[in-house]
C-alpha cells in the first residue's frame, strides 16, 4: 500500500498555508547564523550522509534534523548530533541555519523555517536523490495535482506558483553531468549558477577506494540486512519505481512466482526486493523461500552502499539504472506500462534510450532475460556494457570526489574561508 502521493501531499500543504505564513513572519526577525542543518527524506543516508562526513572532516558541525525515532537511533549510532525537525527546536535550528541541506524537499528539515533572509539568505542545498529518468518537479503534471478540487486548473496554477517560489531559493543543486543538469534546471526552474556539474555525493560510495574493499563492505551490510548469502550465490536486486499512490502493476501472479522461483533455483540466485519507500508493494511469494528476501527502506534506508554486493539489477523506471553502470552491472528492464507511464508522467528523452529495444512487459519475459543474463557469459557481458555506456553518458565524474566538489561549492557561497582552506578528503557514504 502506497504511503504517499502528490495529491495527498499537496492537499496537506494547502491546509498548512497558515503555518507557512506564521513561519515566514518568524524568519523575518530571527537572524541567521553560519551553522548547518541537514535532513534527508530517506533517513540517515544518501548524499546527505556523504556531505555530513565531508563537512565534519572540514571542521564544521552540522546538525541533523530527524523525522522519526528510527532516524534518531540511527543518528546516535553514527555519532551524529541530531534533534527532531518538528516542533519549536527544529524550527529554531532551521531558522538560524546559514546552510540548509535537503535531498527530497524542504520537508526534510523544518519546512516552515527555510525562508527569511535576515541578515543574509540561507544557502539552500538540494542534493536530490537520483538522476531523473521520469519527469519531475515543474516538468511533471503530477507535481501540481491535489486531492482537494482535483482537476481545478486555477488551483494547479497556484500550486505551480508556490512550488516555483520554493525552488528558486535553492543555491546549490549538484548534477551528475551536463545532460542531467539540463533536466534539473528545467524541473526546478533554476539556472547554471545554481545547478552545478559536480557529480552527486550519493554515488561516491560506488567509486571511491578499492573495488574489493567496497564489495566486502557492501556484502557485510547486505548480509546484516537480509541474512547470510553464500559467495557462490548470485544476487539479483529488483527495484521498481514509485507509482504516486497507484497500485504497482509488476507484482507477480502465482504463476509468475512459480516461473521466477524456477529461474532462481536453476541459476542458484537470490532475489532481493526493494519496493520504493513511498510505495511498498506486496512481493511476498506464495510459499516462503530463502530465494526471495525483502530489503525495503525499513530494512536498509539507503540502498546505494549495498549495490557492489549485487550482480544484476531488475527495474522499470528507477534512476538506479544510471547508477549501477558505475559498477558495470547488467540490467534487465521490466516495464509493463511504458506508453501509459510516458503519457501520464513523461520521460526525459525516450524510454528506449535507457532500456533499449527489448524491455520485458511481464515477469515471464523478465525471467527469461534474467536467466539468460545469469547463465550466459556473452549475454551478461552485453548487458554490462550497455549499462556502463549508459552510465558514462550520465555521470561525468567517477573519481569518488563528488562530495568534495559540492562542499567546495557550498563554502564558496558562504564565504567560509577557514573551512574552504582545509583539504577535503573524498566523502564517505557509509560509516
Amino acid at each position: 500500500m502506497a504511503s504517499f502521493s502528490f495529491r495527498a501531499g499537496n492537499a496537506g500543504k494547502l491546509l498548512r498555508i497558515p503555518l507557512y505564513l506564521l513561519g515566514r513572519l518568524g524568519t523575518l526577525v530571527v537572524p541567521r547564523g553560519r551553522g548547518w542543518v541537514i535532513g534527508c527524506g530517506a533517513g540517515i543516508g544518501d548524499g546527505a550522509l556523504a556531505l555530513w562526513h565531508a563537512a565534519v572532516e572540514s571542521g564544521l558541525e552540522p546538525l541533523w534534523l530527524t523525522g522519526s525515532e528510527r532516524e534518531r537511533r540511527d543518528a546516535d549510532e553514527l555519532g551524529i548530533r541530531s534533534i527532531p525537525k518538528s516542533g519549536l527546536r527544529g524550527w529554531w535550528a532551521t531558522a538560524r541555519a546559514g546552510v540548509v541541506v535537503v535531498t527530497h524537499g524542504f520537508g526534510d528539515v523544518n519546512r516552515y523555517a527555510t525562508s527569511g533572509a535576515f541578515p543574509r539568505p540561507p544557502v539552500i542545498v538540494q542534493l536530490w536523490h537520483g538522476i531523473p529518468l521520469k519527469r519531475i518537479g515543474l516538468d511533471s503534471p503530477a507535481t501540481v495535482q491535489s486531492a482537494f478540487l482535483p482537476g481545478f486548473v486555477p488551483l494547479q496554477r497556484l500550486l505551480g506558483f508556490l512550488y516555483r517560489g520554493q525552488t528558486r531559493r535553492i543555491r546549490v543543486l549538484p548534477a551528475a553531468s551536463d545532460r542531467s543538469r539540463g533536466r534539473l534546471e528545467s524541473a526546478f526552474g533554476l539556472g547554471v549558477r545554481q545547478v552545478l556539474v559536480t557529480g552527486e555525493p550519493r554515488v561516491d560510495v560506488l567509486s571511491a577506494g578499492d573495488p574489493e574493499e567496497r564489495r566486502a563492505r557492501a556484502i557485510a551490510r547486505r548480509d546484516t540486512a537480509v541474512g547470510p548469502i553464500a559467495d557462490s550465490v548470485r544476487v539479483v536486486l529488483y527495484a521498481p519505481t514509485w507509482r504516486d499512490g497507484a497500485p504497482d502493476p509488476s507484482v507477480p501472479t502465482a504463476a509468475e512466482w512459480a516461473d521466477l522461483l524456477g529461474v532462481l533455483e536453476r541459476t542458484d540466485s537470490v532475489l532481493l526486493v526493494r519496493s520504493h519507500p513511498l510505495g511498498e508493494g506486496d512481493y511476498s511469494p506464495p510459499v516462503p523461500t530463502d530465494r526471495v528476501r525483502m530489503i525495503g527502506s525499513s530494512t536498509v534506508a539507503d540502498i546505494t552502499p549495498v549495490l557492489p554486493a549485487v550482480d544484476v539489477l531488475v527495474t522499470d523506471y528507477s534512476s538506479l539504472a544510471y547508477d549501477v553502470g558505475l559498477l558495470s552491472m547488467p540490467v534487465v528492464y521490466l516495464a509493463p506500462d511504458p506508453e501509459e507511464y510516458a503519457a501520464a508522467r513523461g520521460f526525459y528523452g525516450t524510454y528506449a534510450e535507457v532500456a533499449g529495444g527489448d524491455p520485458a512487459s511481464d515477469w515471464a519475459q523478465a525471467g527469461a532475460q534474467l536467466e539468460a543474463t545469469l547463465a550466459d557469459v556473452a549475454e551478461r557481458d552485453r548487458r554490462a556494457e550497455l549499462s556502463r555506456a549508459l552510465s558514462a553518458r550520465m555521470h561525468a565524474h567517477r573519481d569518488g570526489r563528488n562530495t568534495a566538489r559540492v562542499l567546495g561549492a557550498i563554502l564558496a557561497r558562504t564565504g567560509d574561508a577557514t573551512s574552504a582552506a582545509r583539504p577535503t578528503p573524498a566523502a564517505k557514504g557509509t560509516p
